[in-house]
């Protein structure tokens, strides 16, 4: 198997380089964007070799400048059962990824004056206007419920300082008794909206704005999205972000006759790999082909492509549009990827220091701190499947790795894939390159 997957390694980097030597007007030679093609072939022996140790089954790298892609390479096997290699259109379950989505339709409709940042949450969903809060016991005094000091904000939810958790924390019992725990809701027969409702009634594990607590607060956000617009948030996201940006590999479950092109998920063990086989949850193939389809979670819901996900980044490293098409001003764009919360991110222990967050997504403020590399404001995220992007507007840079792995067995791929992006850099990104359209490009 290994032999196997080491040809179609190889003939997939012969396929990448005979795209760039088509001069296709959206890849380019990594030198041509101030990147070193020897250097970047680093990168590609890594990902073999991770692959070949039998790691992973298959890896997707994406990696961007100046808005030329410059590697787009698929690894291994997307199904080893099914003897399908990986390619670059395979599909990927984004999980996390699906937040910064969502929280760019807020901003959308924060632009448009129909949301404001400081508006309390029970605005629009008023169940949440009496929120209480878990005191977990503390010596003789038994775990009670305490009322919230203050209502729940649009940007508390966009920043994960609400207090809402996944229903794993001091208010796990309430949560776990509501049926409602973790993050996976691909297997539900009931729409977001209802859910979040039954969630209103549920215990927050801090108080709005105190700490950071990662949970369904993007899911909740994906309902105001549906109440202020009238839409569900797939018809929402369909219109004012995937069709415009030309994303048409996006969705929140998969096209019955695209099925084939998901990647199957596989859990690394030192014995090897084996295919996921639980019933349901994230640790299962999932019920994104098969299943509901009625539950549009805009905290991990979507599968997509690197290409369309490539597309949706470049347009927010463009400050907002791609190929003359404008999703958010500017100024929004800027506000999204600074720091809105201190320290409070950077605390948390599967957290780096250095890091805060914006208002969805990761952001860097110390790079010494955070010991990684990165240019101050650059700004990521990852997802529960193992996938991870990272952009750095100093560098005009776009990085992505995809996979399909629960749980990991060697968890540095993430960050040996960063560095391996970062040391092929050896110039500035070159100015004034003209904006490409690669709607009709396929670089592999």
């Amino acid at each position: 198997m290994f032999k196997v997957r080491s040809l179609l390694v190889i003939l997939s980097i012969a396929v990448w380089s005979s795209a760039l030597a088509a001069g296709s007007s959206c890849v380019a030679e990594p030198e041509s964007v101030g990147m070193s093609s020897a250097r970047l072939q680093r990168l590609q022996s890594a990902m073999k070799q991770y692959v070949d140790d039998g790691k992973a089954a298959g890896i997707v790298t994406y990696v961007a400048r100046a808005g030329r892609i410059v590697n787009l390479q698929g690894f291994g096997m997307s199904d080893i059962e099914a003897g399908r290699a990986m390619a670059t259109d395979t599909l990927f379950r984004i999980a996390s990824q699906t937040k910064l989505m969502t929280s760019v339709a807020v901003m959308m409709l924060v632009e448009e004056g129909r949301i404001a940042l400081e508006d309390p949450l029970s605005r629009y969903l008023p169940a949440f206007g009496k929120s209480q809060v878990a005191i977990a016991a503390d010596g003789d005094r038994p775990a009670r419920l305490v009322p919230a000091k203050r209502a729940i904000t649009i940007r508390d939810l966009l920043t994960h300082t609400s207090g809402v958790s996944y229903g794993t924390g001091v208010s796990a019992s309430y949560w776990k008794q509501a049926g409602i725990q973790g993050g996976y809701y691909a297997d539900r027969n009931e729409p977001m909206a209802a859910l979040v409702e039954r969630m209103a009634a549920l215990p927050l594990d801090a108080q709005p704005g105190e700490r950071f607590v990662y949970g369904h607060s993007t899911d909740i956000l994906g309902v105001v999205v549906e109440k202020v617009s009238g839409l569900s948030l797939e018809r929402f996201l369909r219109s004012r972000l995937f069709d415009p940006l030309q994303m048409h590999d996006t969705h929140f479950f998969v096209p019955p006759d695209q099925a084939h092109r998901l990647a199957a998920v596989y859990a690394a063990e030192p014995a090897g790999l084996r295919r996921a086989n639980g019933p349901d949850g994230l640790d299962s193939q999932g019920h994104f082909v098969e299943g509901p389809r009625v539950t549009q979670s805009g905290g991990g819901g979507i599968v997509t492509t690197a290409r369309d996900y490539g597309r949706f980044l470049q347009m927010l490293l463009n400050e907002g549009q791609l190929d003359g098409v404008r999703v958010l001003g500017p100024r929004t764009v800027e506000l999204m990827t600074v720091n809105h919360i201190g320290s409070l991110f950077a605390d948390q222990p599967a957290h780096r220091p250095g890091l805060g967050f914006g208002l969805g997504v990761a952001v860097m403020f110390d790079q010494g701190a955070a010991a990684t590399y990165g240019s101050l404001g650059s700004y990521g995220f990852a997802g529960a499947y193992f996938t991870a992007f990272w952009v750095d507007p100093k560098e005009q840079l776009i990085s992505m790795v995809l996979t399909q792995l629960r749980p990991p067995l060697d968890t540095t791929l993430q960050s040996r894939f960063r560095a391996l992006v970062y040391q092929s850099i050896v110039a500035p990104p070159p100015l004034g390159v003209e904006a490409c359209n690669s709607s009709h490009e396929e670089p592999m």
